[in-house]
């Protein structure tokens, strides 16, 4: 039976041990994490496995056949040089890295060791996605208005963007990966704009970080996008996040792992033709009874994901993973492009 070690036993390291703890085809042997007690509570839920303060002692007693690192992203580096120069396959949290000369020297070392590694963007799994690549394939896409807006995480780290790389880079990357992974092209440039003013240090001590971003983005194939981001929500009702997919004909709001409604693709959800191009300023408006298809997700995503990676290890074939670490690591350079325009003030092409 392999052995399952994991570094970080904070909130996103919990997300991983309730799925762990539906396999039983992998002993989970050891947790780590600098506040020791944290480990310990992890031992006491899994009922296995010994719990350490330092990462190389659990290495070294441990001696793990795969590591699930769930640290923040000014954590990166140290870890996976060591994982990787011990030859373990490894799981790793987005973003890889806040340093892209970091992240790349890290791929280069995972390829050139033939290692089993991926990244959690575990939205590539939900069951919604069919849906929406069917309807992205047979609609051709000209143009998508995506946002995502919520408030401040508890995580006392994700108020400064030094640490966090922002909401841009720390959350929202997972809309930049689906753009990506739906479209099925790369990102060619992106302008992006902070704002920050809304959220005070009176309400928020120690907030360093963009209250929103509003960013533009280029495809290859010749897409467009707008990216809004925002942290600034006091309440569900301040927005309404999703990204909406437009084509010619018809649309499809998309809300991340939650549910895809398509608009237009049926004759019963076709509006009338009176609602549709108002005649005079050629406005388009929708149907005032108009109706969507809508699939909902109906599958725990994040269980699929952990459960590809461990089968990956388990039978060395790590093609069913959707998410491996050289292509995390696109989205991460996406994503940090975007604060390099927010920092530089000027569109940035996006360099892999």
């Amino acid at each position: 039976m392999k052995k399952l070690a994991l570094i970080g036993c904070g909130g996103i390291g919990s997300y991983h041990l309730e799925h762990f703890l539906k396999f039983h085809d992998v002993e989970l042997a050891g947790f780590c994490d600098l506040l020791l007690d944290r480990a310990q509570s992890f031992v006491k839920k899994a009922g296995s496995g010994k719990a350490y303060s330092d990462f190389i002692q659990m290495y070294d007693e441990v001696r793990p056949d795969l590591v699930f690192l769930c640290v923040p992203p000014t954590c990166h580096g140290r870890i996976e040089f060591e994982t990787i120069r011990r030859g373990i396959p490894f799981f790793v949290e987005k973003p890889l890295a806040l340093d892209m000369k970091l992240a790349r020297e890290l791929v280069r070392q995972v390829e050139e060791k033939g290692l089993i590694a991926a990244s959690g963007f575990q939205c590539r799994y939900d069951t919604i996605n069919e849906t929406a690549m069917e309807f992205i394939d047979s609609h051709p896409v000209l143009h998508v208005a995506a946002s995502r807006v919520g408030g401040i995480p508890e995580a006392p780290w994700w108020n400064n963007k030094a640490a966090s790389g922002g909401q841009l880079v720390e959350q929202t990357i997972h809309q930049l990966d689906m753009l990506r992974y739906l479209l099925k092209t790369e990102p060619d440039t992106v302008y992006s704009v902070p704002s920050r003013g809304y959220i005070t240090q009176e309400e928020n001590p120690g907030y360093f970080t963009d209250d929103l971003s509003t960013t533009l983005i280029t495809f290859q194939n010749g897409i467009t996008c707008t990216m809004m981001t925002g942290c600034y929500s006091l309440s569900g009702a301040s927005w309404d996040s999703k990204m909406t997919f437009g084509s010619r004909s018809a649309r499809m709001d998309y809300y991340l792992c939650a549910k895809a409604t398509l608009y237009g693709t049926t004759e019963a959800d076709r509006p009338a033709e009176s609602s549709g191009i108002i005649a005079g300023d050629g406005t388009q408006r929708k149907s005032d009874n108009e109706v969507g298809v809508t699939v909902e997700s109906r599958e725990d995503f994040g269980l699929a994901c952990d459960r590809t990676f461990l089968d990956a290890v388990l039978t060395g074939d790590p093609s069913r993973i959707r998410s491996p670490y050289a292509d995390a690591y696109k989205s991460v350079a996406f994503a940090m492009a975007c604060n390099e325009s927010m920092e530089t003030g000027l569109p940035v092409k996006v360099s892999y």
